[in-house]
């Protein structure tokens, strides 16, 4: 009996327009992008705009633009979160329906007073699981999590296990400012897209545990992970926009690239070559088992 034929791969590159690309999002584009063209798949491009408070005007249009002037083209149109809102509300309803979901009238500050500290700050203790205390009126909308083990196997990383309950504990799935959580968004959108891998940085490897378990309510299918390391500046922090990356220049495409395979321990050959002979090459070379990438993080300079 013939095997069932594996899903093409489908992976995708999914910035925030809260300012131009830097040096550590060029990094990971360019991972994503060859992870997907050296498995002969499909790279699409997710525009992650729901924050509006902290987008910079022109930012998406800017980070479309500098992808392009580094070869980096995707399939298939942009999909923009903005115009996905009814997606989101509709799973937040099924998850409501079936009891998954509940109101929360706590704020952070009620939290951190009663919470012990998890893998990402406090977690949340249950005040609001039973139904909303006298008083309180509704301001997020958290899903119900268990302590069964969450486990998957990192593609760089190896085995990792969490017990959301206990490490995580109830997490938001809409926020106070009715802003739909980044948890949610990916989740409803990777199984929209057909998702087969997500090649993100390991700054978002705790995150995921979390949407298998959305995954596993709302009945998708789960996409291979892998968790690249970032790029850190000289005091060891990821290289980020909150922290005053500066922007790529978009007039050194080639210069950009051959630093990004430098990084990557990648050959991407010499600086007289052009933007599509450096990403050749680099993919020629480019080995997409388990572990592609530098053992340990590596700052850049």
């Amino acid at each position: 009996m013939a095997e069932p034929l594996k899903p093409a791969y489908t992976g995708r590159f999914a910035p925030s327009p809260t300012g131009p690309l830097h040096f550590g999002s060029l990094v990971a584009a360019v991972i994503s992008w060859l992870d997907a063209r050296a498995h002969d798949g499909t790279w699409r491009v997710r525009m992650e705009d729901l924050d509006p408070p902290r987008e910079e005007p022109g930012a998406a249009d800017r980070i479309l633009r500098t992808l392009e002037t580094h070869g980096l083209y995707w399939d298939g149109p942009v999909l923009y979160q903005s115009t996905r809102l009814k997606a989101y509300a509709d799973a937040m309803q099924h998850l409501r329906e079936r009891g998954w979901a509940y109101d929360c009238g706590c704020t952070r500050r009620e939290i951190a007073a009663l919470a012990r500290q998890g893998l990402e700050g406090p977690v949340y203790p249950g005040t609001c699981r039973q139904g909303l205390t006298a008083g309180k009126s509704p301001r997020a909308l958290r899903v119900r999590t268990h302590d069964d083990p969450i486990c998957f196997n990192d593609r760089a990383q190896g085995e990792v296990c969490h017990q959301l309950a206990s490490q995580i504990g109830d997490f938001v799935i809409r926020r106070a400012d009715g802003l739909t959580a980044y948890q949610l968004a990916v989740v409803v959108d990777d199984a929209f897209q057909g998702i087969t891998h997500v090649v993100r940085g390991i700054d978002l490897l705790a995150s995921t545990p979390r949407q298998m378990h959305l995954q596993s309510l709302l009945g998708y299918a789960q996409p291979a992970y892998l968790h690249h390391l970032v790029v850190l500046d000289h005091e060891g922090i990821k290289l980020s926009k909150q922290t005053h990356a500066p922007a790529v220049d978009d007039e050194t495409p080639v210069e950009n690239l051959l630093k990004v395979m430098d990084f990557l321990g990648l050959d991407g050959g010499e600086p007289g070559a052009g933007v599509g002979e450096v990403l050749a090459r680099a993919l020629a070379g480019y080995n997409p088992p388990d572990s592609p990438l530098p053992s340990r993080e590596r700052s850049r300079g």
